[in-house]
C-alpha cells in the first residue's frame, strides 16, 4: 500500500453563511479550519483547478447583492472578485414554469463551477435558470454555450429547489465531450465541445413527476458521477432511484438494490475503485432526513445493486440532517478519503474508504458543497 503522508488534503466547504477551508496532512487525523470567508454569503460551490491547485474559484451569492465569482491564487488565503456578467445568448425565450405555463429565462445564481483539468483559466459554470457558461480568461469574462438550451429547453421545468444546472462532468479521454445534469430536466451530452447537445435520459422513469414514460426531458436528476478511467460509465442519484449507464448515457438501468430508500441527493465514486460508489439515502422527497433518524452512508463495491451500510462514527439515533447534492467528495490518497457535509453543519471524514467516520467540524452553517483536493 502506498504511504500517503507526504501528501496533504484540502477540503473546500461552501455553506449558507460563508466558505470554510479544512486542511490536513496525509494521515487525515488533525485538521486546521480557516473561515468563514465571505461571511454571511451563500457559497453554492468552490473548487480548485486540477492544473494549478492553489487556483480556487468560488460562487458567492446573496439575495441582496446577487452573484459574485471569486478567485484565489493562494489556496484560499486571499480572494479577488472577477467577472460577473452572465448573459444568455440571443433571445433566451421561455421554459416551463411550476404551473405548466411558459416563463422567461432569468439568471439567478451559479450552482456549480468545473475547472478544466489542464488549463487553470478555463472554467465551466452551471447556472440557474439552467444554462452552461464558460470562461477562458480565469473568470474575467463568461460566455454562454447556448446550444444546450436548444435541447428542448422550452420543455424544461424547475424542480422544488429551482431549475439549476448542478453537475458538469468533463470527459478526460475526449475533451470535446461534456455531460451536464439539470433539475428537473435530466442529463445532456455534447460531443463537440458544447455546440450541440442531446438528452441522454433513456431508461429513466419518473412516474410521480412525469406522466410520459418515454419523455426525453423532464427527469429530476439530483447528481451524476464518473470515474476518470471509465468516462462512459456514469452513476446517478435521481429524485427516486440510483441509476447506472455503461454507454455514456445511451441507456440507464436501476441499481438501487437493497438500499433502505432510493431517494437522496449525492453520489460519489471511489478514487481508485471505479465500481465502488457511495450514496446517502434519505426517507423521501417530503421528509429530507435519514431513515429511522440514523445517518448512514451506503457503499456498493459492485457498481450498484448490492449495498452495505457504513455507520461507524456516524450518529445512529435522533439524526435528522440532509446531505445535499454537491456536498460529498473523495480524495485520491491510498486508502481513499471520503468526505461529506450536512445541513446541520457537520463535515464528516473517512480516511479508510468509508469504513469509519469522524467529524472534522460540527457547527458550521448548513453545508451546500464539499470538494476534496489532494495536494503534493
Amino acid at each position: 500500500m502506498a504511504i500517503p503522508y507526504m501528501s496533504s488534503v484540502r477540503i473546500l466547504v461552501g455553506t449558507r453563511k460563508g466558505a470554510f477551508i479544512l486542511t490536513s496532512d496525509g494521515k487525515r487525523e488533525q485538521w486546521e479550519i480557516s473561515g468563514p470567508h465571505f461571511a454571511g454569503w451563500e457559497i453554492y460551490h468552490l473548487k480548485g483547478s486540477p492544473a494549478q491547485p492553489d487556483r480556487l474559484y468560488a460562487s458567492q451569492c446573496s439575495g441582496w447583492f446577487g452573484q459574485v465569482i471569486q478567485r484565489s491564487e493562494d489556496g484560499g488565503r486571499t480572494w479577488e472578485a472577477v467577472g460577473n456578467d452572465f448573459t444568455y445568448e440571443g433571445v433566451p425565450g421561455t421554459h416551463k414554469w411550476y404551473d405548466g405555463t411558459q416563463h422567461p429565462w432569468e439568471f439567478k445564481r451559479v450552482w456549480h463551477l468545473e475547472p478544466s483539468p489542464d488549463d487553470p483559466d478555463t472554467v465551466y459554470a452551471g447556472a440557474e435558470d439552467a444554462a452552461l457558461f464558460k470562461t477562458v480568461d480565469g473568470g474575467l469574462t463568461w460566455r454562454e454555450l447556448p446550444g444546450l438550451r436548444g435541447a428542448k429547453g422550452e420543455l424544461w421545468q424547475p424542480g422544488a429547489g429551482g431549475m439549476g444546472l448542478h453537475t458538469i462532468l468533463l470527459d478526460p479521454h475526449q475533451p470535446q465531450r461534456i455531460f451536464v445534469a439539470i433539475s428537473a430536466a435530466g442529463v445532456f451530452r455534447t460531443d463537440d465541445s458544447g455546440e450541440n447537445w442531446k438528452p441522454v435520459n433513456r431508461g429513466l422513469k419518473s412516474p410521480f413527476e412525469l406522466p410520459d414514460p418515454d419523455a426525453e426531458v423532464g427527469h429530476c436528476v439530483h447528481r451524476i458521477a464518473m470515474h476518470a478511467s471509465r468516462p462512459d460509465v456514469l452513476f446517478m442519484q435521481k429524485h427516486w432511484d440510483v441509476m447506472r449507464t455503461d454507454d455514456a448515457g445511451g441507456s440507464w438501468q436501476e441499481v438501487s438494490g437493497n438500499l433502505p430508500s432510493d431517494f437522496g441527493f449525492p453520489i460519489q465514486v471511489h478514487a481508485s475503485e471505479p465500481e465502488t460508489i457511495y450514496v446517502v439515502p434519505i426517507k423521501s422527497d417530503s421528509e429530507h432526513f435519514p431513515p429511522e433518524g440514523k445517518l448512514r452512508v451506503y457503499r456498493s463495491r459492485t457498481g450498484g445493486n448490492e449495498w452495505e451500510a457504513l455507520t461507524s462514527g456516524l450518529p445512529q439515533r435522533d439524526c435528522y440532517v440532509n446531505v445535499l447534492r454537491d456536498a460529498m467528495s473523495a480524495d485520491t490518497l491510498d486508502p481513499c478519503g471520503v468526505y461529506f457535509g450536512t445541513t446541520g453543519g457537520q463535515v464528516y471524514a473517512s480516511a479508510d474508504s468509508g469504513d469509519t467516520w469522524a467529524p472534522i467540524v460540527r457547527d458550521l452553517p448548513a453545508v451546500l458543497s464539499v470538494e476534496a483536493q489532494t495536494l503534493p
